[in-house]
């Protein structure tokens, strides 16, 4: 079984995470990849230089100088801390970015919009897949490369988005997109499953906002590129996978019904 699952950045500080993905590492035979993101560390150091944080629709406004603060927060410090923890565990975590070895190539998403911001175009598949065959765990901080030239040698894009794109490129068989929340909220309780077209009514009608609405957005192009099963639950749904909201494509239920 291939996964892939996106840690957010609050739950990387959970001191049950380590245990969690070694255990997960052990149930998947090597074939598990993590992608991270990091926004708080992002908005401290733009605080500290004096720069607000600014979000669309759940993604981060960043400017040319926003570029290289993001680099330092995703690929410097959580990205060798989360490979730091991991290794303690035993297990042969390797930190890279999507920009090594053009891992993400991505597009810009909206540049008036939301500045130096891109939407994954390709993956390189074979640098993965000679990382996993040689028994490490890649631990991917989701700064890509513009393969459009056009902004400059990055951009950041969102973690959500760079899994949903690498676990449909390795035609995982799970993408689990770990949050502080235990699943897809409506009125205070988690919605055990979600179809595509439930999943954008709740785009549509603004239940689903900030982070979630970023969220739904990459799980929903994720089923369109062929992933079978799509979940977003919290930290402790690495080891439990009944936990959390299942979204599926095609009017299929997951087999734990609500």
């Amino acid at each position: 079984m291939t996964q892939v699952i996106k840690i957010g950045g609050r739950p990387q500080n959970d001191p049950s995470l380590p245990t969690l993905v070694a255990r997960s590492w052990a149930r998947s035979e090597g074939r598990l990849v993590l992608v991270h993101g990091g926004g708080d560390e992002v908005s401290t150091l733009q605080r500290a230089l004096g720069t607000d944080s600014q979000f669309v629709n759940g993604r981060r406004v960043t400017t040319e100088r926003d570029v290289d603060l993001v680099r330092m927060a995703l690929s410097g410090s959580a990205n060798k801390r989360l490979v730091a923890m991991l290794n303690t565990e035993g297990i042969s975590a390797v930190g890279v970015s999507g920009e090594d070895a053009a891992l993400i190539c991505a597009e810009p998403m909206d540049a008036e919009q939301l500045g130096y911001v891109g939407a994954p175009a390709r993956i390189n598949v074979d640098f993965l897949e000679h990382l996993l065959s040689g028994g490490y765990l890649p631990v991917i901080s989701p700064v890509s490369r513009d393969d459009s030239g056009s902004l400059g040698a990055a951009l950041n894009v969102n973690g959500d988005d760079a899994a949903a794109a690498i676990a449909a490129a390795l035609q995982a068989d799970e993408l689990l997109l770990v949050a502080d929340v235990p699943g897809v909220l409506r009125d205070g309780e988690v919605i055990p499953n979600l179809s595509c077209s439930e999943a954008r009514g709740l785009l549509s009608d603004g239940t689903a906002a900030g982070g979630m609405r970023a969220k739904l957005q990459a799980a929903l192009a994720g089923l369109d590129s062929g992933i079978p099963r799509v979940r977003i639950s919290d930290l402790q749904a690495i080891g439990d996978a009944g936990r959390g909201t299942v979204l599926h494509g095609n009017g299929k239920h997951d087999e734990r019904q609500s």
